[in-house]
């Protein structure tokens, strides 16, 4: 079922959107748009933080608090930020050049420190804006700007890295499914800790063309059949290599966040020394 356009926290006066045809960016940003009026967020309470690329550019359309930051450096800026003020609701954007490859390092150690993040990877296999060159993501001999024989490399799987690296709140989504991925986002913004959102979606310009995908149609429903349950992927032969990936919530518990642990130590500290 269709889901309807947010308009409340949509930043109007930036329209249109400059994304590809075909791309996903736009059902994302909607369902973002639509989690955040889920929960009567306003926009003073939010701060978006954005690094490089072409999801990058999604904070241009949101009316809230808005950091646009250097390339892979996003969730550094956003750590910040939740530390000095840890009322605020940090969304940090991300694409998988971006958030997974420059950025891997930062990934792993804010799911480590679980910090009380919501992270929203849109993942289409390649660096979109920069030229479509492979990213971390990228299926091992896919065809990209930078591996035009086949990409040597096996790409990583996002959601179970994150996992174990120790974030509380882990699910992925199609852009296929834009109401389970709004209900998603909805649930990671609610969970106290870090939570990652990765949208699989197409990039129909650079990415699809050199991979036999001209058409964004075609795309989009090689992504619909190729999303599918656990249990489904594990009764498939080879799921992986054959481009199949898990959708729904892959991890969710509730380990006390960063920000909790820190203050339970700060204050254990001054009781040792009288308060003082």
């Amino acid at each position: 079922m269709a889901q309807a356009i947010s308009r409340s926290l949509l930043n109007r006066s930036a329209l249109p959107l400059m994304w590809c045809a075909g791309c996903g960016n736009g059902i994302v940003l909607n369902a973002l748009l639509c989690a955040l009026d889920d929960l009567d967020l306003k926009k003073e309470d939010v701060l978006v933080v954005t690094g490089i690329g072409c999801w990058g550019k999604a904070d241009d359309y949101i009316l809230a608090n808005a950091l646009h930051v250097t390339h892979g450096r996003a969730l550094t800026f956003a750590t910040g930020a939740k530390a000095a003020n840890p009322k605020l609701n940090v969304i940090v954007l991300m694409g998988d050049g971006d958030g997974t490859t420059i950025g891997g390092n930062h990934l792993i150690h804010s799911a480590r420190r679980n910090m009380d993040l919501t992270a929203i990877i849109v993942n289409n296999l390649n660096y979109g804006m920069t030229g479509g060159q492979y990213s971390a993501t990228t299926p091992n001999g896919a065809i990209t700007s930078t591996s035009v024989g086949g990409n040597p490399e096996r790409g990583f799987d996002v959601c179970d890295l994150v996992r174990a690296a120790g974030a509380n709140y882990v699910a992925r989504e199609s852009v296929t499914s834009g109401m389970r991925l709004r209900n998603r986002i909805v649930a990671g913004i609610q969970k106290k800790g870090f939570s990652l959102i990765e949208a699989m979606s197409p990039c129909s310009t650079l990415f699809g063309p050199r991979n036999k995908m001209r058409n964004p149609v075609d795309m989009l429903r090689n992504l619909k059949e190729k999303a599918v349950s656990q249990a489904k992927f594990d009764a498939i032969e080879n799921a992986a290599e054959q481009g199949y990936f898990v959708t729904g919530v892959i991890a969710d518990k509730d380990v006390p966040d960063f920000n909790t642990s820190y203050e339970g130590e700060r204050a254990a500290i001054l009781a040792a020394k009288g308060g003082k």
